[in-house]
């Protein structure tokens, strides 16, 4: 099955979306739980997973990144549904980041284009299985404007391109909307033109505030933090 975006669409939309998520690092707050690396750059936690024309690109690019090989059955289980037109790939390490040779899932993470029932894209969700490893999805106030602009320009212009991606947001959306609603909980979304909103079981979305978003594991306070990091230190000893 061939890709439907090609290798320099995907330059195009790299040059769109190139701004941090935040004027702060936040990978330094992750990283002293995760042996020293951000969450998002262990193929431990998240394994990237980028069409094959994306791939190609990057090749073209660098050296950074290679394929991914499954070595347990953990990963192997995360790749099995994986699309045919899609490859699993690992860079080096956090330390040799190129950041013009990130991968759109890179740029993006944690978050997702969130997509009501009527299809309606109407902000970013966060995959809710990190929220006890990643550090943003906690202080959700920290993402910057223009990220979240640039976010937004190119899921549309991706989704105009390959209208599989939507329905594969689409999915994780209704995903999303199953497991916070087994959990009692509203999920939380930064509206795609600014501000906070929270959708309730049912999936009505309403204004929200920073203050209404739930903080998770380590992230919680400053005290369980502290304690985090001295647990994790310890157990490198």
């Amino acid at each position: 099955m061939a890709p439907c975006v090609q290798p320099h669409q995907f330059a195009d939309l790299y040059r769109r979306f190139d701004s941090p998520l935040s004027r702060f690092d936040c990978g330094k707050k992750c990283a002293p739980l995760n042996g020293g690396e951000p969450v998002c750059c262990s193929t431990g936690h998240a394994i990237p997973i980028v069409d094959k024309a994306e791939f190609q690109l990057l090749k073209s690019r660098s050296d950074l990144w290679h394929r991914f090989r499954a070595t347990d059955a953990g990963q192997r289980e995360v790749l099995k549904d994986m699309h045919p037109t899609c490859t699993a790939i690992e860079c080096k390490g956090a330390q040799f980041c190129e950041r013009d040779n990130r991968t759109l899932a890179c740029r993006s993470f944690p978050f997702f284009p969130y997509l009501t029932r009527k299809d309606e894209f109407v902000g970013l969700a966060y995959y809710w299985y990190f929220d006890d490893r990643c550090w943003v999805i906690s202080n959700l106030g920290v993402v910057d404007r223009a990220f979240v602009r640039e976010f937004v320009d190119v899921y549309e212009r991706l989704f105009v391109l390959d209208p599989e991606e939507r329905e594969s947001m689409r999915a994780e959306s209704a995903n999303a909307r199953r497991v916070f609603s087994r959990r009692r909980q509203a999920i939380p979304l930064i509206g795609r033109d600014g501000g906070y909103f929270k959708v309730r079981r049912g999936g009505k979305i309403v204004p929200a505030k920073l203050s209404d978003f739930k903080k998770h594991g380590p992230f919680r306070s400053d005290r369980a933090y502290v304690r985090a990091v001295a647990e994790a230190q310890a157990t490198r000893r």
